[in-house]
């Protein structure tokens, strides 16, 4: 994997379905609970199991718990003990995580451009026009804990 111009080692050991990036990709954060599970951490800053259940998406408990684990097992979260909270977990993305933004951010834009959505116009609009700075924001919102 490459993360800025750094080519990193898989934290996976499975057999994969072949070498190919997009193929690696989609069996990592392929399906669609698990990338709206990023959604809820990046942008709407959900960190517990019960802010993904009543996230309005409809998920089942066990399918969602499911899908924890295995972004936990990928390195796209971390399960913590809540500090205010020790009988409750929270989740945060890993800087492998984060590191989707622009992926999210470009999902975002092109369902926007081609569908009726409920994302403000001024957000997509934002991400459109200001790419760059709509990234740094995550980022940063990303390091100081809000994601």
């Amino acid at each position: 994997m490459a993360e800025a111009g750094i080519w990193m080692e898989s934290t996976s050991n499975r057999e994969r379905r072949s070498g190919c990036p997009i193929s690696i990709a989609l069996e990592t954060i392929g399906d669609a609970w698990s990338l709206l599970i990023v959604r809820d951490l990046m942008f709407k800053g959900h960190k517990t199991f019960n802010d993904f259940l009543s996230a309005g998406e409809g998920i089942a408990s066990n399918i969602l718990a499911d899908r924890l684990r295995k972004l936990d097992a990928a390195g796209i979260v971390v399960k913590q003990v809540d500090a205010e909270d020790a009988r409750r977990f929270v989740y945060r993305l890993t800087d492998r995580g984060i590191a989707l933004a622009p992926v999210l951010v470009e999902l975002v834009i092109w369902a926007a451009r081609f569908e009726d959505t409920d994302a403000p116009p001024a957000v997509v609009g934002e991400m459109e026009s200001n790419r760059d700075g709509f990234l740094a924001g995550v980022w940063e919102a990303w390091v100081r804990g809000d994601s």
